[in-house]
């Protein structure tokens, strides 16, 4: 999952699935859906992009594919488990705002693009016992459902979803800036990266943000998040002006597989290109995985995981 989607309206998921009719109505004068317990587990609609099926499968099911799609094999599963506790938040919330009704008339898609990634052919016995164990868990603050947020490395520090995601709303009030213990189990190659732009592709992304300034000779961070390092404004100069945009906008569109975090360390300036260095991959907001594995290899539980990164959370169980 990179990004959060569009806000969009309430729409009832009715495909003849009365459990679900009490997730969709989340309360106007509070942050977020309304987190209600559930007579039994829910059953959802899953749009299979690959295929183009619908599918009907019980929710638990469907986490074994997120929980495995999103995570590597062979991690503990401790991790697994904070890790399905936080999907499954994300799943609800986003059923509860809609989910892929207008595009599939389905509760959710395997098209991480769309929601999350989904691999039913990684699942694993760990796996399994990580989504049984927090059967039903998820996150809530106050009542209603957080922002399932995670990415694959903070780089040591989360962000506050502002910084990390440009997140355009109102900072949610359980987000946290929080130092992560990753760098005591993931690999150098993993935490720092390096890629060369060309002139041109810089150009093609700016372009993309409504900024026609050019093949570009020149970036700058103009600003930085106060906690989490994160440049959170960047300014381009080109062969026709200057633009500032914001850091997680710009990654986004020239690539978030190229420019993994925009935690920059270093700004290279070359005759044929820039090249950008820092720490991280993905936004940094939220769970970081490869912090939730070696919080785990210290023994940590799955709540006491969820609770490092979401301190002000509760992890409730609903069915």
């Amino acid at each position: 999952m990179l990004q959060p989607r569009k806000a969009r309206g309430l729409y009832p998921v009715l495909f003849g699935l009365l459990l679900l009719i009490p997730l969709l109505t989340g309360c106007p004068d509070g942050e977020g859906n309304v987190a209600r317990k559930q007579r039994q587990e829910p059953e959802i609609t899953v749009y299979f992009h690959e295929t183009k099926e619908r599918k009907k499968m019980s929710i638990e099911e469907y986490l074994l594919g997120v929980v495995a799609g999103e995570m590597r094999p062979d991690w503990p599963v401790e991790a697994y488990a904070a890790q399905a506790i936080v999907a499954r938040t994300f799943t609800m919330d986003f059923i509860a705002d809609g989910g892929t009704k207008e595009e599939h008339n389905t509760d959710i898609s395997t098209d991480e693009e769309e929601a999350q990634a989904y691999n039913a052919a990684a699942i694993t016995p760990a796996i399994r016992e990580a989504v049984a164990k927090t059967r039903g868990q998820v996150m809530t603050y106050r009542g209603r459902y957080v922002k399932g947020w995670f990415s694959a490395s903070c780089g040591g520090q989360t962000a506050l979803a502002r910084d990390g995601l440009g997140y355009k709303e109102k900072e949610p009030a359980y987000m946290r800036s929080v130092s992560c213990p990753e760098a005591d189990v993931i690999p150098e190659s993993e935490l720092f990266w390096s890629h060369k732009f060309s002139p041109q592709e810089l150009a093609k992304a700016l372009s993309e943000l409504g900024q026609n300034i050019g093949p570009v000779s020149r970036i700058a961070v103009t600003s930085r998040s106060k906690d989490s390092h994160r440049a959170t404004a960047l300014k381009f100069t080109g062969a026709n002006g200057e633009a500032t945009v914001a850091g997680a906008d710009f990654r986004i569109a020239v690539d978030p597989q190229k420019m993994r975090s925009i935690w920059l360390t270093d700004i290279k300036h070359e005759a044929d290109g820039i090249i950008l260095e820092g720490r991280g991959f993905g936004h940094g907001v939220g769970l970081c995985q490869w912090g939730a594995y070696a919080l785990a290899k210290k023994g940590k539980s799955p709540e006491e995981i969820i609770k490092h990164y979401y301190p002000e959370v509760k992890v409730t169980k609903l069915w």
